[in-house]
């Protein structure tokens, strides 16, 4: 990033007023975070290691002070996993990161009314040499080697399917290569979602108290309660594919290889990555320009003006 930026708005799950702050980094940082409204304000750099809690959201905590831990990372992750930002300082004066309106949009804003700079370091990608794969339940998540076709525009693609109760989302799948344009265009405003029935006892176990239609899609069997209706039917899928794209982004590396998901959330991506890291015969880093086709760039333009007032909750102000 190259300059700060900061932004107010609710937790999803705490219902606190939080403030986000974004700093830029010096290379080779990597992605780290900060709690500001602690004792001493440790900060941590993100690793899969990290991730401590999966129910419903990617939770990271300090190695050595497990109380220091932020929640719902996995919309800013998946931004920053696009557009590309390997060094930043997150900080937040609270337990979660604000939902804002519960997609990736806002968060997309904030980084481009930052804007990116490229910084005197090689960057380091990992490539993916042969599958890994995990399950549980009859979900299950992979990542593989590029196919030959794939290989001529290296990166990270990505097939993800979703079955739910509810008829009004039922059988959904999407596949993407990532990439900047394509995560603008067809990901970013997938908003989180959930069952109206699930509501009371998620609230009873501390849950979703921050949760409104202002910041989630809130189904009840074959319809949408949102006023607005979805954002596309494949809304919910694309959602998905969000929290995947942010997920793999908890070692703060960019991956070249397939994604694949069936049924796949929180708790198995980050299984997923461990596992990953712990066949090392099965990865391997390789720095930028390295491949056999040239590093991938991608273009800067600012959002669309007149999806600002789609972003409530964002009182940001770029310093």
């Amino acid at each position: 990033m190259a300059r700060r930026v900061h932004c107010r708005g609710t937790g999803l799950h705490s219902g606190k007023e939080i403030s986000l702050s974004l700093q830029p980094a010096p290379a080779g940082s990597g992605i780290r975070f900060q709690r500001t409204d602690l004792p001493h304000k440790p900060a941590f750099r993100l690793e899969a290691e990290s991730i401590v809690n999966t129910t419903l959201a990617t939770v990271a905590a300090h190695p050595t002070n497990p109380t220091c831990r932020i929640s719902t990372i996995e919309h800013l992750l998946g931004a920053l996993h696009a557009l590309e930002i390997d060094n930043l300082l997150i900080q937040v004066d609270g337990p979660e990161l604000p939902v804002l309106d519960g997609c990736a949009e806002a968060f997309v804003f904030l980084l481009q009314c930052a804007g990116v700079t490229q910084l005197e370091a090689m960057r380091n990608r990992m490539e993916i040499l042969q599958p890994v794969e995990v399950s549980k339940d009859g979900a299950s998540a992979r990542l593989a080697p590029l196919s030959v076709e794939e290989q001529a525009s290296p990166g990270l693609y990505l097939d993800l399917s979703i079955a739910f109760p509810q008829s009004v989302i039922g059988r959904q799948s999407w596949s993407m290569q990532l990439n900047a344009q394509s995560f603008r265009q067809d990901i970013a405003r997938a908003r989180t979602f959930v069952a109206f029935e699930d509501i009371a006892a998620l609230q009873a176990q501390g849950l979703a108290r921050g949760g409104s239609l202002q910041n989630a899609v809130v189904v009840q069997d074959t319809q949408v309660l949102n006023p607005e209706g979805t954002r596309g039917k494949d809304e919910f899928v694309r959602h998905k594919v969000l929290d995947a794209i942010g997920d793999l982004y908890c070692n703060g590396l960019q991956i070249i290889g397939h994604f694949s998901g069936c049924r796949s959330g929180h708790a198995l991506h980050n299984r997923l990555l461990r596992a990953l890291m712990a066949t090392p015969e099965a990865w391997r880093l390789l720095p930028a320009g390295a491949a056999s086709t040239p590093e991938i760039k991608q273009g800067n333009a600012l959002l669309p003006l007149r999806r600002l007032h789609d972003i409530r909750h964002l009182w940001s102000a770029v310093s």
